[in-house]
């Protein structure tokens, strides 16, 4: 059989094309998986002083939230299925994430239901391994009582029962190798986070703690609570 001009024309541009087509494929497929962009650095972490405070005010009551014009809300944090990061290694198709992310600066928690400042004591989560998110903005005030805050050392204390990581203005300040106080310091034992090292009065801190009922792999059949919240000065 013969083969036609417009047949010959076809045959041609489907000898060219193949192997431009091919090489496209090869292309695309050795792109590498898009990056995923790095986390902007978090602040370094500031050790607190170790000495007897000036000053100190509960966060579990009423009266000492009053100091701050503040209120607690509070929130379960869930496990939610996500996809892996790239370049996972075969076998792994999904990862796991934390949600909400209620750490993060200018987070909306106009929603969450507010506590009482002594209810910070209550049980709270189903049990085994959960998570919990309590949240506060703190406004300095000049004085509390008779007491002068002016450019003294502001310390939050976070003693969660069993863990808790801290975030201050959208940030959990740390160090990979250095104390980290904002991060997990131990089984029941307080984070003491540097709110600031020269307080005014009007300083603002949007407070977000993330609790921990642990240990993790034993899931243990308790659940979560504050053991202490307050606020220390030094001098």
């Amino acid at each position: 059989m013969r083969m036609t001009y417009r047949g010959r024309l076809i045959a041609c541009a489907a000898l060219v094309a193949a192997p431009l087509l091919f090489g496209s494929i090869l292309i695309v497929q050795s792109q590498p998986a898009p990056a995923v962009p790095p986390l902007p650095p978090a602040p370094a972490p500031i050790m607190p002083p170790q000495l007897v405070p000036a000053h100190t005010v509960d966060l579990m009551t009423a009266e000492g939230m009053t100091a701050f014009g503040a209120q607690w809300k509070t929130m379960e944090a869930k496990v939610v299925e996500v996809p892996p990061l790239p370049n996972h290694m075969p076998g792994y198709d999904k990862g796991y994430d934390i949600a909400p992310h209620a750490g993060e600066g200018g987070f909306d928690d106009s929603k969450w239901p507010t506590i009482e400042a002594k209810d910070l004591a209550a049980r709270r989560g189903g049990g085994r391994v959960s998570f919990i998110w309590f949240r506060t903005n703190l406004t300095m005030p000049a004085k509390i009582g008779n007491f002068d805050t002016k450019d003294l050392i502001a310390v939050i204390t976070a003693f969660v029962d069993d863990y808790a990581e801290v975030w201050i203005n959208g940030q959990m300040p740390r160090r990979a190798g250095r104390p980290s106080p904002a991060t997990i310091q131990g089984f029941n034992i307080p984070n003491k986070v540097v709110l600031s090292e020269k307080i005014s009065a009007g300083d603002k801190f949007q407070v977000a703690i993330f609790g921990i009922n642990g240990p993790i792999s034993v899931a243990p059949p308790n659940f979560l609570f504050f053991r202490e919240a307050k606020v220390e000065f030094y001098r």
